[in-house]
């Protein structure tokens, strides 16, 4: 079925080749023929390898490799010169060859969800005209400060990882528009995202966030999303409320007072002021 599909896109000097799903396990060699070919899929198969054939696709400006079973990445897409969208999710990479980054200078659209990365290689800086990597679901413990240097990204998503912190670099992405953070192990997002003045979605839930960057307001965000976190060490409790209002007299200190960090966010004092729950305090011990 396969060959049959690319023998009709040699005759037709086709454009477009589509052998999604034809469980390969090899790329026809004939493929290479096809130096007209601006796309190319090649999701869902058994991929583990590329010709060498390949590389006189110098026209190809989409490849997708998604759901193959590539542990290592191509070395053929290092003479793909032209692409611009490249596909390699739901495959078993665990690290990236930084000599395949250092030729792809058009890419703007990289997807590599669902692997097994623990690391990005530093060379992703040559990646100049990046406008959009998503890195989802993989096993990422820290981000190269050297990303930061893609001045054309928009969008940069990093859910479902291992990540501890961001770069303090991150404030130089000064067109990111779409920062997705979730379910990671982030204890602080650094003061240098305030510097993000086009970003209008953030997204921060599931991780371990006690306080939020002093200036985080001043960012005009669109969506902004942050469940799932420890806002809060103290724990709300039951209470019942007074309609008097007690002086300074009746109120007694029985445990030192513990500043509650200024960036945290509290239910106003309105709020606990309204009837119609039980919680009308903070505990702080």
């Amino acid at each position: 079925m396969a060959d049959a599909l690319v023998l009709r896109a040699l005759r037709g000097n086709a454009r477009h080749l589509d052998l999604s799903g034809k469980k390969l396990r090899r790329v026809p060699k004939a493929v290479g023929r096809l130096f007209e070919l601006n796309r190319l899929q090649l999701k869902n198969n058994l991929l583990s390898d590329m010709p060498a054939e390949l590389q006189a696709l110098s026209n190809l400006t989409e490849l997708n490799l998604g759901n193959n079973s590539f542990e290592t990445l191509p070395e053929v897409l290092k003479h793909l010169r032209q692409l611009r969208k490249l596909h390699l999710f739901g495959n078993k990479l665990e690290a990236l060859s930084p000599s395949v980054f250092e030729c792809l200078e058009d890419l703007a659209f990289l997807n590599l969800n669902n692997n097994k990365l623990t690391t990005l290689p530093e060379e992703i800086c040559r990646l100049t005209q990046l406008k959009y990597l998503t890195v989802n679901n993989n096993q990422l413990e820290s981000i190269p400060s050297k990303l930061c240097l893609l001045q054309h990204l928009c969008e940069l998503h990093l859910a479902h990882n291992k990540l501890k912190s961001l770069p303090h670099d991150i404030g130089f992405l000064t067109n990111l528009k779409k920062l997705s953070v979730p379910r990671n192990k982030i204890q602080v997002l650094p003061e240098e995202l305030c510097l993000l003045t086009n970003l209008k979605v953030l997204d921060v839930a599931g991780n371990q966030l006690h306080i939020f960057p002093t200036k985080l307001l001043h960012l005009k965000l669109e969506e902004f999303y942050y469940e799932q976190n420890p806002l809060l060490e103290k724990d709300l409790i039951f209470s019942t409320q007074m309609k008097e209002v007690l002086t300074l007299q009746k109120i007694s200190i029985v445990s030192p007072v513990h500043v509650v960090p200024i960036r945290a966010l509290l239910c106003s004092y309105k709020c606990f002021n309204e009837s119609g729950h039980q919680f009308y305090g903070i505990a702080i011990p």
